[in-house]
């Protein structure tokens, strides 16, 4: 039998949840710990919620913004709708009152409390969401970099504070494998980003290369644009080699689970590679016998 309100509120759940197949990187493998497993998808069903809503892409019908008590056409606004999450992301942290109204908040309760996890990085997801509200173009890399430490960086703070594996060594580490899968899905999305009136890519390198907004709306990339991917590529590869030791530096099932994460952002950029860094015509993706072999290599510490 269902309990009551279960069945409104799964839809909008699975929905979010079943976005996770399609990142470039394992979410929460089968040979992750349950305990692991279960936060990181708490986790990630978070973050999803929250890019959700920055990009737009709520399930139809408005069952989130119900959920976050928004009504009628606020429930369109989508910085109302963050400032209602991060009200909701309140009473996960909050000793007295209600509970999260949201399922997917709610669902952070016993991890937060489980793993000593703090707001800190969740807010800074909601903060990236504002920011693309108000921001959709960045000037220079060190400009984007600051959107990723916004954006990308505190889930894999999330990810070291679930597994109890949290030093200042390991953070820096983690971040420069953040960013880098940060600027790989960027690259993988530029048609689509630029449909949502954002560029990812940095003003100054667009004129270094000679490339104009206008060309990123093309079905294909010109010589100029594959050569600007081909250079924001390489950097990315370079902050994933950075961050690479950050695998040998634990143990376990979290070694793998790490060298998943790395070895994605580098199949996702091989997949780059092999399109002739033309990413207009739609995301370039891995095949699952690359992102084997990018894990595997990632694992004996190859670059």
């Amino acid at each position: 039998m269902t309990a009551p309100g279960r069945a409104q509120h799964g839809a909008p759940v699975r929905a979010t949840l079943d976005k996770a197949a399609a990142e470039n990187f394992p979410v929460a493998p089968f040979f992750v710990p349950r305990a692991w497993r279960r936060g990181l998808m708490a986790v990630y069903g978070y973050a999803r919620l929250v890019d959700d809503i920055g990009d737009g892409d709520l399930t139809p019908g408005g069952a989130d913004a119900r959920l976050l008590g928004v009504e009628g056409s606020a429930a369109e606004d989508r910085l109302t709708l963050l400032d209602a999450l991060e009200a909701d992301l309140a009473r996960v942290f909050a000793t007295t009152g209600p509970g999260p109204a949201h399922p997917l908040v709610a669902a952070l309760r016993p991890v937060v409390r489980a793993h000593g996890l703090t707001p800190e990085p969740f807010r800074a997801l909601i903060q990236a969401n504002r920011q693309d509200q108000l921001v959709t173009r960045y000037e220079t890399w060190d400009d984007l970099a600051a959107y990723c430490e916004l954006s990308a960086n505190p889930v894999g703070h999330l990810v070291l504070g679930l597994t109890g594996t949290l030093t200042p060594e390991r953070v820096r580490r983690s971040d420069a494998v953040c960013t880098g899968l940060q600027i790989v899905e960027h690259l993988q999305d530029v048609a689509e980003d630029l449909a949502r009136d954002r560029i990812y890519l940095p003003a100054e390198d667009l004129k270094r290369f000679r490339v104009e907004e206008s060309d990123l709306a093309a079905p294909t990339a010109s010589a100029s644009l594959r050569a600007l991917v081909a250079y924001e590529a390489s950097r990315a590869g370079e902050l994933l080699a950075e961050g690479g030791p950050l695998i040998a530096s634990v143990h376990g099932r979290l070694r793998l689970l790490l060298a998943g994460f790395v070895g994605g952002g580098r199949a996702a950029l091989a997949a780059v590679t092999d399109a002739g860094y033309d990413v207009l015509p739609g995301p370039p993706r891995p095949t699952k016998p690359r992102l084997l072999r990018e894990v595997g290599a990632a694992l004996r510490g190859e670059r």
